[in-house]
């Protein structure tokens, strides 16, 4: 098969000193009604969260598509993931949607109660009843979409219960960060001053607007990762399906730090070491190694029997009607809108005698 083997540690857990490729300021995440999100570390240091871990475990499926061919990259073509259709058309697939395999997309395609049936719910009037079966699940989606087992997934369309948690995890941090205040203007060079009473304002993109832009510089920043070998092994899949759930979290993290970190416009870096804090001594293995790997671990576990075949599953998206739309509305309220409904019908009859 091959001679890449899971280390045999619960856990793998590495840093990546990083750099900005040009000058020293970059520009951090931003969340709304917060901004860039700060913080104390109990050294007293001032910290600056530059990349959240739901944005890097996106980023580090990212790596895996290419978009010219809207397919995955070469290396890695016999993976499952599930592609969505509308008309035909490519509309959408599981390894680039928010919630993978529970988008709205395919929950409301005809995949789903396929789906809901394999991991062993039965859908009964509008919702679906059944009860939870660890393995079955892990199986399931590893038949469909392997990288959800690395990314995580929570099928709470199906039931509250079917969750995954991420297996391989990551974040950016900078030590030391200190505020670069600047800012620009937007010149307008018909009309500078714009003019409001016309309709020609700011507002809608006339004169001259000056705003202002916060940056920052940090004496460290440092990108981590958590591979939890421990829950990959948990999930008891075939031996070569199993190991390449592991190459194929070393290839995301090599390739995220070799070609996925111009986060942002202003925000640019570059690698200056990487190294395994746990385990000691351990040596990470390459890029080039994992997917060399990856190569011939893809139709071994083929093999095993854990991947759909075809491969690629093909759903066609339903878009929902307005009534259904309105009928999910109201098992939301709780019942609250049906309420309101039938109070409307009684107060047009009028009450009864």
């Amino acid at each position: 098969m091959t001679d890449f083997q899971l280390p045999n540690v619960p856990r793998l857990l590495i840093r990546a000193q990083l750099v900005p490729l040009q000058g020293q300021r970059f520009q951090p995440t931003g969340f709304p009604d917060l901004g860039a999100a700060r913080f104390r570390s109990p050294a007293g240091e001032d910290m600056l969260l530059v990349e959240s871990a739901q944005s890097v475990a996106n980023r580090m499926e990212s790596v895996c598509w290419d978009q010219e061919s809207g397919d995955l990259i070469e290396p890695l073509r016999g993976l499952p993931y599930v592609r969505v259709l509308q008309d035909g058309a490519p509309l959408t697939n599981s390894l680039l949607e928010a919630h993978r395999l529970n988008s709205a997309y395919i929950e409301n395609s005809d995949f789903a109660t396929k789906l809901a049936g394999e991991i062993g719910y039965v859908k009964v009037k509008s919702k679906y009843e059944g009860t939870q079966d660890r393995d079955r699940l892990i199986r399931t989606v590893c038949k469909y979409d392997p990288n959800a087992l690395l990314h995580g997934v929570f099928l709470e369309s199906i039931a509250g219960v079917l969750r995954i948690a991420r297996a391989l995890s990551g974040f950016i941090e900078a030590t030391g960060a200190s505020e670069v205040g600047s800012g620009g203007v937007k010149n307008d060079i018909v009309q500078a001053s714009g003019d409001k009473e016309a309709g020609r304002d700011a507002k809608g993109g006339f004169g001259n607007v000056p705003f202002h832009r916060v940056e920052f510089t940090a004496k460290q920043i440092d990108a981590f990762f958590n591979l939890d070998l421990a829950q990959i092994r948990s999930y008891r899949l075939k031996p070569a399906t199993t190991t390449l759930l592991y190459a194929l979290a070393i290839y995301k993290i090599r390739a995220f730090l070799d070609r996925g970190l111009r986060l942002r416009t202003a925000c640019d870096f570059d690698v200056v070491e990487v190294e395994v804090t746990r385990p000691k001594g351990f040596v990470l293995p390459t890029e080039d190694e994992a997917i060399a790997a990856i190569g011939k671990l893809i139709p071994a576990a083929t093999k095993e029997g854990s991947f759909a075949s075809p491969a690629i599953t093909i759903a066609d998206y339903i878009k929902p009607s307005k009534k259904a739309e309105e009928k999910a509305d109201e098992q939301e309220d709780g019942g609250d809108a049906i309420q309101a409904k039938a109070g409307k019908k009684a107060s047009k009859k009028g009450p009864k005698a």
